[in-house]
């Protein structure tokens, strides 16, 4: 049975917009697979380990994350 998994969509990210430039979709991630260089840097995702949850997009404020069928 495919799974999900989490999409950045950067033209959409704005992590301008989180508080202190941290990506609101990062914190949101149970298992942190949405991570930053830095703050204000657009986030990377990790999508092999990711159970679907849609936390991460239900979290960020853009929109940015969009969750794809494997």
């Amino acid at each position: 049975m495919p799974g999900k998994m989490a999409i950045v969509n950067y033209d959409r990210c704005c992590p301008e917009n989180c508080d202190g430039g941290i990506c609101a979709a990062a914190l949101a991630c149970s298992r942190k697979l949405l991570r930053q260089e830095a703050p204000y840097e657009a986030p990377m995702a990790d999508p092999s380990p990711c159970k679907g949850c849609s936390d991460c997009a239900l979290a960020c404020p853009q929109k940015a994350i969009e969750m794809a069928r494997m």
